[in-house]
This record gives structure tokens, sequence and C-alpha cells, in this order.
């Protein structure tokens, strides 16, 4: 569902970062309805945090999981620790994932910005929640 959505293009012609892509075609693919509000939080972690740390494709996950899968806070979930490390952990494997900056240099260029990166964070995405069903 995401996968698809971000292959045809969502997010191209507004400029979206990599979270932001997840976050919002997470928003649009999965009718999360999310608001604009929400949506907007997802900002700052684009670009590895703008500090080519953590993912921002990782991070835009994280923040889909947890609003899936979490009622009100982390620690009454006993399930988004799971999902989020499996997330990551599939990631990390497929994409020989170490942190933003080793992404780029294997996956980004200008003609394809950093979609290889995106794509494969929507495909585990989809694939977990696929199995673990939508939960609002």
């Amino acid at each position: 569902m995401l996968l698809s959505l971000l292959q045809k293009g969502f997010g191209n012609d507004t400029d979206l970062n990599c979270a932001e892509k997840i976050l919002y075609g997470a928003s649009w693919a999965y009718n999360l309805k999310l608001s604009p509000e929400a949506l907007k939080l997802a900002a700052g972690f684009g670009g590895g945090m703008g500090v080519e740390s953590t993912c921002g494709a990782i991070t835009g996950g994280v923040m889909v999981l947890s609003h899936l899968y979490v009622e009100q806070r982390a620690h009454e979930s006993g399930r988004i620790k799971v999902l989020t490390g499996e997330f990551i952990e599939t990631f990390k494997k497929e994409m020989g994932y170490e942190d933003c900056k080793n992404l780029k240099a294997n996956y980004r260029n200008e003609e394809v910005k950093c979609n290889p990166v995106i794509f494969k964070a929507a495909e585990i995405l989809d694939g977990i929640i696929a199995r673990e069903g939508i939960r609002k």
C-alpha cells in the first residue's frame, strides 16, 4: 500500500524529506487521518535529523508504528518495542544501515534522491502492518 503510493511519486511535487514522505504517505495509504499539526512533527527528522544520524525513513516508520500500536504511551504497549525493533533490524540487514550518512553514500543521487531507502522502509512497514493489522 505505502510502497505502491510512494513508487507512484507521492510527495515528489511537495519536496518532502524522507521522514515526511513515510509519515504523510502512511497517513494517506493507511487512512490514519493525521492532522497537519501531527504531520509537521516529521519535519526535523529528515537528513538524519539534519546531521546524517538516524535515517528519516526509519524515524518516520517508527512514528507510523507508534500511531498504530500505542494507545497513549509507549510503556503501556507491549508490542511497540518489538515492532520497532523488527522494523529497524530488518532495515539494517537489508540496507547495510549504519547511519544516514552511509545510506546517502550508497543509495542517494540527484536523479533518484533517497527513494531506494524510502521504498525499502515502506516495504518493511507494509509487511509489518499487513501482518499486525491497522489498530487505531
